[in-house]
C-alpha cells in the first residue's frame, strides 16, 4: 500500500486526525522506541567468556598474566571496588560484511573496553555498545577484554553494591539507516512534545520559576500532524516503507530560525570529580573510561569538540595510558580536545589560602604550556561552592581572563541576576563571566533542556550567546552517539537556539563582542547552599592549614640557604610536596563531602606532607644555626614578640624581626592569676579577663580603651540539631539555628599555670550525649588576646557545635578574613540576600567593629563563622553520616582567641596578630648564623603583607608574593637582607613584565587596595 492509500484509503483519517493529541503523542513515543530497537536489531552471541578476578586496580599488561576461567552470564560480581578483567571471543556472522559491529555490555557497573591492548571506550550504566570492528569483513573472529570495576557512576551513593553482576555480553550489528531515521525522528517528536513546557526551574534549589515561551503554534500544529503521517505511512520492520517517511521528516527538519535567535555554543564535558564517593585511586580509571569514549567520538564525529579541566588528571593517564595520552595529544593538536581551566584540579574557592590558589595555577598552566603548547584563558571551575572576591585578581596575573561556573544556579534564597556579566574582585580587577544557562554543566540534549537553556537566559537582551555543556558528568563519561546524532540535527531547527558546535574560546570571543552591554557585579560570589563545607572532616582542614605553612615555612628557609649559597631543594623538589596538597584541596575532598576511603588517604597524605616539610625545613635550619642552644626563627614578615614554650618546655618570653631568627629577651609584664569560688581572674597589661567555673567568660576588660569586650558571658559552648534535608556533610540548614542550646553538665577546672609568662585554666566537661570537651583558656605575657586551646573527643551524629561570643559592639557588617583580602557581610536579614550569610567562610579572623573599638575572633584550623546582631561565633565541629558515617568522629585539637581592639580592624593590626596566633614561630638547634641574624626581607607600612617568598621555578633568584591587606592604597617599600641585582614585576606564572628600580637593597612599589604583587628577585 503506497503513502496514498494508506492516509486516503479510510475516509475516517481527514474526519478525525490531529483532533486526540493525547493519544497521538503516546502513539509517536511508541513509535520511536520501536525505531530505536531497529538500530541494533540483530545480535550473536560471544563465542567465549572467560574473566579473572578479583583483584586490585593493575594494568592491561599485568590483566594478561591473571589467571582465567570460563564464566557464564548471570555471574554475580563484587564486593564494592573491586575489579574483574573479562576476556572475550566472538565470530562475526558472514552476513554482517560491511557493517560496523558492536559490543554490547552490561554487568550493571562501570567498564573499559580494551581492544588490542589499548583502552577503547568507556561501558557505564546507560552506556551499553561500543563499536569493536568498523567495518566487518564478515566471518573474522575478534578478541577483546573488559575491565570491570564494582561500582556505579557514584560509586555506591546511588547505586545497589549487591547488584553488580555479568548481566549480558553479545555482538550486535549497527543499522547506520535505522539509526538516521530514528533520531531523525525522535528529535522532531521531542520538540512538539515540549510544546508546552514545564515553568518549574531545572536548577536543583532554585527560588525561583523560568518562564519558557510554548512552541508557535503552527509549527506545533505542523509538527504533530505530520509526525503522526509519518506514524501511518511507515512500519519499523518493512523499510521499504522508510524512504517515504524520511522524506517527510526532512521537510520538517529544513524548517529554520528567523535572523536573530538565541546562539547555543556547545561543548562536549565530562565533569570528573578528582574524589567523590569513589577513591581517589579510582579516578584514574575513571578518566581511562571518559577519555577514551571521547577520543573514539571524535574519531566517528569529526565536528566533535570536548572540553576537558585538571591538569591532574591528564598527569595520571600520561603515566599509566600513555598510548591513550597521545592519542589525546592528537586530538588536541587537530582542535577536537580542548584543554581547559588552567588549574592543577578545580580547587574549593573558600577554604584554601590564596597562596596555594596561585599554586593550582602555576603548577596547572605551566603542565597545560609543557604538554599542549597553550595557556588556558578560562579559569573553569563549575563545581564549587562559592567564589573568593580575590579570585578574578589571582585568575589574571596567571593569564586567565574568563571564568565559568554553574553552581550558583543552585542557590536557596536569591536567584543570580546575571548569566553573563563582568566579575569585578577586590582590587577592581575585572573577568568577563558565564553561567551556563542550562543550568547544569552535564548537559543531556534533551530538546526540552535546549529550550529550557533559551529561556532561562537572562542576558538576552545583551548579548545573544550563551555555552552548553553536554555530556555526563560528576562521575565521569561524557557524551554519546545519542548526543552526537541528535545535535547534527538541531543545528538551526525552528523552535531551538541556533546551535554549533565551538570552542570554548570561541564562545568567549564572541560572547567578548557583546562586553560593551554586559552588567558588572562586584565581590564575592557566595552561594546560598553546601555551608556545612566550612567544618564538615575538619581534621583535613586542620592537615590542609598545617601543610600550607609548613611548606611556606620551607620555601623560604630554602630561599635563605640559597641567598646564601647553602644547599637547598629546588621548587620541583618542593612542588611533589605541593602537588600533593593541591590534589587533597578538590571541591569534594576539602569541603569534608566524599566518602571514608577519600579522607584515610588524604589524611595520611596530608600528614606525610606536612612531617616531610617540617623535616625538610629542619634539615635547612641546620645548616644555618651552629652550637648548641635552640634558636627561634620567625617565618613571617611581621616582627613579633611573644612566649613561647621552647623544646625542653621552658617558657620564653622572644622577641624577632620579620624573617629572621628571634632571641630571648626580659619582659617587665607579667600574668597574674586570682581565684575565689565564683571562679577566676587573668590579668596582664593588657587585658582582664573573668571567668566562672564553668568556662564561660564573665568579662573581659580592655584595659587602654576602658571598654567591656562582651555584653554577656562568652564563650559559650552551643548544641545544635543538625539535620539538614538534603546533602547531610554539605548543608547546615537555617532551621539549625533555632535549636541552639547551651552544653550542660559537670565541668572541672584546675589553674594549670598561675602566673608569670603564662596564666593557665584548664576546663574540662561532658558534651552532648558521649562526646568529652577539655579547654585551657590562656593569657600571655604582653598578649593582647585571650586564647582558647580547646580539645574535642567528638562522639555526636546530626549535631553541630558553635562557641559564641556576644560582644559589646554595634554593627551593620562584620568584616571575615578571605584569602589575601577582606569581605563584609551583613549581621542583619533585612533582604534574602543577607539572610542567606547565616554561616560564611574565613580564614585566620573575623571582626565585629564600632568606629573607635572592635573585637576580632581568631582561629587556626576553622573556617565557618557566623555573625547576627552583636553573637558573634565560629562552628567547630558538625556530625554528618552521609556520605561518610564515621564523619568526625574522633579527637580534634583547635585554637581560637578573642582580641578585643580599638579603632577597626585595620587600625588594630588585626591581619598580622591573626597571621601570628596562626603560625607559631619553629625551634632550630643551635644558634643563628649570618644568614638568620637579620631580616632577609621587611615591607613598610604594616598593611604590607608578604606571605610569600620561594625559589623561582626556572632556578634563576627567588619569587616574592605580597598583597596590601586592609583595603587602602600603599606606597610599599622592600628592604632585602642581601645584595640584589634587579627586580621585576611578575606574575603568577613567574613571567618576567616590568623591572623594578632598585636602590641598593631596596625598591618602591605602589599598591590598590588589596593588590597582590609577585616580584621576580635577582642576587647580585
Amino acid at each position: 500500500m503506497n503513502e496514498t492509500d494508506r492516509e486516503s484509503g479510510n475516509p475516517a483519517v481527514a474526519r478525525i486526525r490531529g483532533r486526540y493529541p493525547q493519544y497521538t503523542r503516546r502513539r509517536l513515543e511508541s513509535f520511536a522506541q520501536r525505531l530505536q530497537q531497529k538500530i541494533h536489531a540483530d545480535s550473536v552471541p560471544v563465542t567465549s567468556l572467560e574473566i579473572a578476578g578479583p583483584t586490585e586496580r593493575i594494568s592491561f599488561a599485568e590483566a594478561l598474566d591473571l589467571d582465567y576461567r570460563p564464566v557464564a552470564l548471570g555471574e554475580t560480581l563484587g564486593p564494592l571496588w573491586a575489579t574483574y578483567w573479562v576476556r572475550g571471543v566472538a565470530e562475526v556472522p558472514e552476513a554482517w560484511a560491511g557493517s560496523r559491529v558492536d559490543l554490547y555490555w552490561d554487568s550493571r557497573s562501570e567498564a573499559l573496553l580494551w581492544l588490542d591492548g589499548r583502552s577503547s571506550q568507556g561501558l557505564n550504566p546507560g552506556r551499553h555498545t561500543a563499536p569493536l570492528v568498523q567495518p566487518s569483513r564478515g566471518g573474522e573472529a575478534v578478541s577483546f577484554h573488559v575491565e570491570i570495576a564494582c561500582n556505579g557512576l557514584f560509586g555506591a551513593f546511588w547505586s545497589d553494591p549487591q547488584a553488580y553482576a555479568l548481566v549480558a555480553c553479545d555482538l550486535r550489528r549497527f543499522d547506520p539507516e535505522a539509526s538516521a531515521f530514528h533520531f531523525d525522528y525522535e528529535v522532531l517528536r521531542q520538540l512538539e512534545a515540549d510544546r508546552d513546557p514545564a515553568t518549574k526551574s531545572r536548577a536543583y534549589g532554585a527560588v525561583s520559576e523560568t518562564a519558557q515561551p510554548a512552541l508557535d503554534r503552527t509549527w506545533a500544529g505542523r509538527l504533530l500532524h505530520d509526525l503522526n503521517r509519518v506514524c501511518n505511512i511507515a512500519d519499523p520492520a518493512e523499510r521499504a516503507t522508510w524512504p517515504a517517511a524520511r522524506e517527510i521528516l526532512n521537510g520538517l527538519l529544513a524548517a529554520r530560525n528567523g535572523t536573530i535567535a538565541h546562539e547555543m555554543s556547545a561543548i562536549g564535558h565530562a565533569h570528573l570529580d578528582t574524589a567523590w564517593l569513589w577513591p581517589l585511586a579510582e579516578t584514574r580509571r575513571k578518566a581511562q573510561r571518559s577519555f577514551s569514549t571521547a577520543v573514539a567520538l571524535m574519531d566517528r564525529y569529526p565536528d566533535f569538540k570536548f572540553a576537558c579541566s585538571q591538569a591532574y588528571q591528564y598527569a595520571v593517564i600520561e603515566q599509566t595510558d600513555p598510548d591513550l595520552f597521545a592519542r589525546i595529544r592528537a586530538k588536541a593538536a587537530a582542535g577536537q580536545w580542548i584543554p581547559v581551566g588552567g588549574s592543577w584540579i578545580e580547587p574549593d574557592c573558600n577554604l584554601p589560602w590564596g597562596e596555594s590558589i596561585c599554586r593550582q595555577f602555576l603548577y596547572g598552566q605551566r603542565y597545560f604550556e609543557r604538554t599542549f603548547g597553550v595557556r588556558s584563558t578560562v579559569f573553569w571551575n563549575p563545581d564549587v561552592f562559592g567564589y573568593d572576591a580575590q579570585l578574578p585578581q589571582l585568575m589574571q596575573s596567571a593569564g586567565m581572563s574568563r571564568f565559568l561556573t554553574q553552581k550558583l544556579s543552585w542557590n536557596r534564597f536569591t536567584t543570580p541576576p546575571h548569566h553573563s556579566f563582568h566579575w569585578r574582585g577586590l582590587d577592581g580587577t575585572t573577568v568577563l563571566a558565564h553561567f551556563p544557562p542550562a543550568d547544569t554543566y552535564n548537559g543531556s540534549v534533551q530538546l526540552a533542556e535546549l529550550r529550557y537553556h533559551a529561556a532561562n537566559y537572562k542576558d538576552a537582551d545583551r548579548s545573544p550567546d550563551a555555552l552548553y555543556l553536554f555530556g555526563y558528568g560528576d562521575g565521569g563519561g561524557g557524551a554519546d552517539e545519542t548526543m552526537l546524532e541528535a545535535l547534527q540535527r538541531m543545528k538551526d531547527l525552528q523552535g531551538l537556539p541556533r546551535i554549533q558546535i565551538r570552542t570554548v574560546d570561541n564562545f568567549f570571543d564572541r560572547l567578548a563582542m557583546s562586553a560593551p552591554n554586559l552588567a558588572t557585579i562586584e565581590g564575592e560570589l557566595y552561594l546560598e547552599y553546601h555551608r556545612g563545607t566550612y567544618t564538615t572532616q575538619s581534621e583535613i582542614k586542620r592537615l590542609n592549614r598545617a601543610c600550607e605553612a609548613g611548606l611556606q615555612a620551607l620555601e623560604f628557609v630554602a630561599a635563605v640557604a640559597t641567598a646564601w649559597r647553602q644547599p637547598a631543594p629546588s621548587a620541583q623538589e618542593i612542588e611533589g610536596l605541593w602537588r600533593t596538597l593541591l590534589v587533597n584541596q578538590f571541591h569534594d575532598i576539602i569541603p569534608g563531602s566524599s566518602i571514608r576511603e577519600v579522607y584515610e588517604r588524604a589524611e595520611v597524605e596530608l600528614a606525610g606532607v606536612a612531617e616531610e616539610a617540617n623535616r625538610r625545613t629542619q634539615a635547612l635550619l641546620g645548616t644555618l644555626c651552629e652550637g648548641e642552644g635552640w634558636t627561634l626563627v620567625n617565618t613571617l614578615g611581621r616582627a613579633r614578640a611573644e612566649i613561647a614554650s621552647d623544646p625542653d618546655g621552658v617558657l620564653r618570653h622572644v622577641v624577632a624581626a620579620p624573617f629572621a631568627a628571634g632571641e630571648v629577651k626580659p619582659t617587665d609584664d607579667r600574668v597574674t592569676v586570682a581565684a575565689d569560688t565564683d571562679g577566676f581572674m587573668l590579668s596582664n597589661a593588657q587585658l582582664t579577663a573573668r571567668i566562672d567555673r564553668t568556662g564561660l567568660v564573665r568579662s573581659l576588660l580592655h584595659i587602654a580603651s576602658g571598654r567591656e569586650t562582651f555584653a554577656s558571658p562568652a564563650a559559650r559552648m552551643l548544641l545544635l540539631d543538625d539535620r539538614p534535608l538534603d546533602f547531610e556533610a554539605w548543608d547546615i540548614d537555617p532551621f539549625a539555628l533555632e535549636t541552639a542550646r547551651d552544653a550542660t553538665g559537670e565541668v572541672s577546672c584546675e589553674v594549670l599555670s598561675d602566673g608569670g609568662l603564662r596564666g593557665e585554666i584548664r576546663f574540662e566537661r561532658g558534651l552532648g550525649r558521649a562526646s568529652r570537651l577539655s579547654q585551657v583558656i590562656r593569657l600571655d605575657a604582653g598578649a593582647d588576646h585571650l586564647e582558647f586551646e580547646t580539645t574535642v573527643d567528638w562522639q555526636e551524629r546530626k549535631t553541630a557545635l558553635k562557641v559564641m561570643f556576644p560582644v559589646a559592639c554595634r554593627a551593620s557588617n562584620a568584616t571575615y578574613e578571605t584569602m589575601f583580602g577582606a569581605t563584609e557581610r551583613p549581621t542583619h536579614a533585612s533582604t534574602d540576600a543577607d539572610a542567606a550569610k547565616y554561616e560564611v567562610p574565613g580564614h585566620r579572623w573575623a571582626d565585629l567593629a564600632e568606629p573607635d573599638f572592635g573585637v576580632s575572633l581568631f582561629s587556626d584550623c576553622r573556617h565557618g563563622y557566623s555573625a547576627f546582631g552583636n553573637q558573634l561565633a565560629l562552628t567547630l565541629l558538625r556530625g554528618s553520616e552521609v556520605p561518610d558515617p564515621q564523619a568526625d568522629i574522633g579527637r580534634h585539637r583547635m585554637r581560637y582567641a578573642i582580641y578585643p581592639h580599638q579603632g577597626d580592624w585595620r587600625a588594630a593590626d588585626t591581619v598580622g596578630r591573626a597571621l601570628c596566633f596562626e603560625r607559631p614561630m619553629l625551634w632550630a638547634k643551635g644558634q643563628p648564623r649570618a644568614p638568620l641574624r637579620q631580616s632577609f626581607l621587611t615591607a613598610t607600612p604594616a598593611n604590607v603583607i608578604i606571605d610569600t617568598i620561594k625559589p623561582a621555578e626556572d632556578g634563576e633568584g627567588w619569587v616574592v608574593r605580597l598583597y596590601e591587606s586592609a583595603g587602602v592604597r600603599a606606597a610599599a617599600t622592600l628592604d632585602f637582607g642581601v645584595d640584589i641585582s634587579s627586580a621585576w614585576i611578575s606574575n603568577t606564572l613567574e613571567d618576567r613584565i616590568a623591572v623594578v628600580p632598585t636602590e641598593a637593597r631596596r625598591c618602591r612599589l605602589p599598591l590598590r587596595p588589596f593588590q597582590i604583587a609577585t616580584l621576580r628577585v635577582f642576587q647580585q
